[in-house]
C-alpha cells in the first residue's frame, strides 16, 4: 500500500497542475494525522509555491500544535506566507492566535 502522504507530496511536485491539485487533496485528507510531517516538510521546503501550500495545510488542521509555525511565518518578508499564516491563525481561533493577530495588526502602518 502506498503511503497517502508521501504519494500526495510527490504529486504536488509534478508539473501537471491537475496532478498537483490531486496531490494536495490526498495530503489534505491526512493532514491532521501527519501534522509533524507537514511541519518538517515546511521547515526544509525551498520551493515557494510548495511552501505556501504546506503552510495552508498546516493552518487547516486547526490545532494548537501548529501555533509555533503559524506564529513565525507572519514575521517574514513574504506576503503570501504571511497571508497563509494569518489565515491559519484565524482558523485556529485560540486566545494565543487572536493575540498574535492583534499584535500583527498593531504593527501595520495606518492606511
Amino acid at each position: 500500500m502506498v503511503d497517502q502522504f508521501a504519494g500526495g507530496m510527490s504529486l504536488m511536485r509534478k508539473h501537471d497542475p491537475q496532478l498537483q491539485e490531486d496531490g494536495f487533496g490526498l495530503v489534505q485528507e491526512v493532514a491532521a494525522e501527519r501534522l509533524d510531517d507537514l511541519i518538517a516538510a515546511y521547515g526544509v521546503e525551498q520551493d515557494h509555491g510548495m511552501k505556501c501550500w504546506l503552510l495552508e495545510l498546516i493552518g487547516e488542521v486547526r490545532t494548537p500544535a501548529a501555533l509555533p509555525v503559524l506564529s513565525n511565518a507572519p514575521t517574514g518578508q513574504d506576503q503570501l506566507l504571511r497571508d497563509w499564516a494569518r489565515r491559519g491563525l484565524e482558523l485556529l481561533n485560540t486566545k494565543e492566535a487572536r493575540t498574535l493577530l492583534w499584535q500583527e495588526q498593531q504593527d501595520q502602518p495606518p492606511r
